[in-house]
């Protein structure tokens, strides 16, 4: 229990920095991997929440996205650090982002204390995207131009936002967007 007692300690200067502050969370990578560690971070923006801080999280899916795309056959491939998106990749991500891990995202904070709501580039034209620059190196990997933040704003006021990393344009283009890219853009446009 004094862990718990220290931990809070520490932390209270923070939390008093921030109180009421917004702060955006990337998740990916090997937080996503392990149970231990998807449980660590629904716990851990649950308690923010409950702070009053106002968490907003985007993440991507890399290594789920690339096991699903195996087991369909699909080639894999990366230029620069951005997966090569053809039609079908897009199809595979967005699947993996939106329909997989973004609902289990929700429902573990849920499952945490607190109601999340899940979000993709395309709700409430939360994302406005263009294609990437080097478009004909990567293909259907959207670069976020601008972020609507009165959908995140009014979300926020009593759910935490998950979003996943993926877009369409306005002709109905979806792409896949670099979550780091698209959590630096949500975190500006809060001025988080």
């Amino acid at each position: 229990m004094s862990t718990n007692v220290d931990t809070l300690l520490e932390a209270l200067p923070y939390i008093r920095e921030f109180h009421g502050r917004t702060v955006v969370i990337k998740y990916g990578g090997a937080a996503m991997l392990e149970e231990d560690l998807r449980e660590a971070f629904a716990t851990d923006v649950v308690l923010l929440k409950y702070v009053r801080l106002n968490p907003v999280g985007v993440h991507g899916g890399g290594p789920e996205i690339t096991r699903y795309m195996e087991r369909l056959g699909l080639e894999v491939r990366f230029h620069e650090g951005l997966r090569v998106s053809d039609a079908d990749t897009v199809e595979v991500a967005k699947m993996v982002l939106v329909g997989k891990l973004n609902s289990e995202i929700v429902q573990r904070l849920n499952r945490a204390g607190q109601p999340a709501v899940g979000l993709a580039g395309e709700d409430g034209t939360l994302f406005e995207v263009s294609p990437a620059a080097n478009a004909e190196q990567v293909g259907f990997v959207g670069s976020v131009e601008r972020v609507d933040v009165d959908v995140l704003n009014h979300i926020a006021a009593d759910y935490i936002p998950v979003i996943a990393s993926s877009a369409s344009d306005r002709e109905g283009q979806s792409y896949n967007v670099n979550a780091d890219e698209a959590a630096g853009k949500v975190a500006a446009a809060l001025g988080a």
